[in-house]
């Protein structure tokens, strides 16, 4: 309940901010996308100027997320491999401790050396 009261009191006022800034900023411009001939370009959109702007943040943010995934590629690597590693080694552990206490269970049973040291009990 405490969470969504928090999100409304920090969201809310976002929105309005942004539906003011629409609001504010109608005006039509011309976005032309040959760069030879400004006077009469091949391919020109007429958006209104909030619109343009709301695209590019947007777009801004998808490429910095882009960016920021492939930068975190080696650590993503890294962990992968750490976990498959623990994984194996945490399996070890559990099937030594699973062969000392078949040993232990059986009578007249000879302790015999480990041939890796033992881990304490987790």
């Amino acid at each position: 309940m405490l969470r969504k009261a928090l999100a409304a009191i920090i969201l809310i006022p976002i929105v309005l901010l942004l539906v003011m800034f629409a609001v504010a900023n109608r005006q039509v411009v011309t976005l032309s996308f040959d760069p030879f001939d400004a006077a009469n370009p091949a391919y020109a959109v007429a958006v209104p100027l909030f619109v343009l702007i709301f695209v590019l943040v947007v777009l801004g943010v998808l490429l910095g997320g882009v960016a920021a995934w492939l930068r975190q590629g080696r650590w993503r690597r890294a962990a992968r491999r750490l976990d498959g590693q623990m994984r194996r080694l945490n399996d070890e552990v559990h099937e030594l401790r699973r062969r000392e206490m078949e040993r232990k269970s059986q009578p007249n049973s000879q302790p015999m050396a480990p041939s890796v040291p033992m881990l304490p009990p987790l």
